[in-house]
């Protein structure tokens, strides 16, 4: 990979999640189906992997959403090797993570089971023939927006995932929510807004989680998007941890 693609600060990633309140984000998820870790990229690291939407290299494609009926705006998924950072975020938060992934299936009865380390996850993708990784940068001007959606790329989805809000609400933009739909059974869907900050990390369901009832869990549907930006650009990067057939 060219240099000028490779992240220009190398940030200590891994004592920053060390010091998460872990405990607290898996009751969140349990919860709500989300959790925010609040600054986990400082403004300039945000600036700095923003900044590379603009580099040819380094991207395995560019999407423009509205050709395919996403929403408008458009993102570029990452080729491998991926950029320091987005390595080290996959790698550091995907252990964190499985114990969580792994309550989730025993409580919906699915069996798959998930490794305690990403590599090897990835290991089981690449069997499958999941081999193109599916971490994004997404970029967003006036008046875009992202239809909501599940991020599902083939046969083995880990069942969360995280998006990181590169660019600072009110001063790069305006409008533009993060925004999360439940769907119950024999209920109305339920939408909530994340309040993110610059470098704030939403990690959220995937496509479905369990919910505890009167009669033990059920399984309720998750959806995100994004909602339209009003004025300015607005640069997310998405962290999936299954890849892509």
């Amino acid at each position: 990979m060219n240099a000028a693609v490779q992240f220009a600060v190398m940030p200590e990633i891994r004592p920053r999640l060390e010091n998460v309140d872990w405990k607290a984000a898996e009751n969140a998820l349990d919860l709500e189906g989300s959790a925010i870790l609040p600054a986990l990229l400082t403004p300039d690291e945000c600036a700095a992997m923003a900044g590379l939407y603009g580099n040819d290299e380094g991207f395995r494609s560019r999407v423009v959403m509205e050709r395919y009926g996403f929403g408008r705006g458009e993102y570029r998924y990452f080729a491998y090797p991926l950029p320091d950072l987005v390595q080290d975020l996959r790698a550091y938060l995907y252990p964190q993570l499985a114990p969580l992934a792994n309550q989730w299936n025993q409580r919906l009865g699915i069996e798959t089971d998930y490794p305690a380390d990403h590599q090897s996850f990835l290991d089981r993708c690449h069997v499958a023939e999941q081999r193109r990784p599916t971490p994004l940068l997404l970029r967003y001007g006036a008046g875009d927006y992202n239809c909501l959606h599940q991020d599902l790329y083939g046969e083995h989805v880990f069942p969360l995932q995280v998006a990181i809000l590169l660019s600072e609400p009110g001063r790069d933009f305006t409008g533009g929510e993060f925004v999360l739909t439940e769907q119950r059974p024999r209920a109305q869907s339920r939408a909530e807004v994340a309040p993110l900050g610059q470098g704030d990390a939403l990690i959220f369901a995937v496509h479905t989680r369990p919910v505890a009832g009167k009669k033990g869990d059920y399984r309720v549907n998750m959806r995100h998007g994004v909602s339209r930006v009003r004025s300015g650009h607005r640069h997310t990067l998405g962290v999936i941890f299954h890849d892509a057939a």
